[in-house]
């Protein structure tokens, strides 16, 4: 099993068992996400409700929750929208804290092809969600999630950049 760590805070963002596409010149990683319900299994012993006076709502486990597959798994922390000004002054931040770390051939990739990558997402700005890892490390990586038009499970976006594969 792969992980990816987010290179900045080490925090664990995504594993292999969510398949991503690559868009925006490989600067986004595309996944999509799930609502799954959680909590206690609601077991079925073939008794007939009916004849046992059950209502409808009997069995219903007042437990179960309803989570975002991938936010639920890397424990995702959900943070406030960013506007337009201080989104651009994150991505500027982003930008200056990830370089470094990257090697020459990813700085060139990252340099030449981040500015398609921003506008993309400033064009949903208004519609994205915003996550860091668990650690809520400061300059760690940010996540975003928007619902496509007429979807009803999240689509994430991650900065292909600023993961690191991890073998488990």
């Amino acid at each position: 099993m792969l992980v990816y760590q987010d290179l900045l805070s080490g925090d664990e963002l995504l594993s292999d068992s969510f398949p991503y596409k690559e868009i925006e010149n490989g600067i986004l990683w595309e996944v999509e996400g799930k609502w799954v319900v959680q909590g206690a299994v609601d077991v079925d012993i073939g008794a007939n409700p009916s004849a046992e006076g059950a209502g409808e709502d009997e069995g219903v486990d007042d437990q179960a929750v309803k989570v975002v597959d991938i936010v639920d798994t890397f424990r995702l922390q959900e943070q406030p929208p960013f506007d337009k000004k201080q989104f651009v002054a994150f991505v500027k931040k982003f930008i200056k804290t990830l370089t470094p770390k990257l090697n020459e051939e990813q700085q060139q990739h990252f340099k030449k092809n981040i500015e398609g990558a921003t506008k993309f997402l400033l064009s949903k700005l208004s519609d994205l969600q915003f996550f860091v890892g668990e650690s809520m490390h400061d300059d760690g990586t940010v996540v975003f999630a928007y619902y496509k038009e007429g979807a009803t499970d999240p689509t994430f976006l991650y900065f292909a950049h600023a993961l690191k594969e991890v073998k488990c």
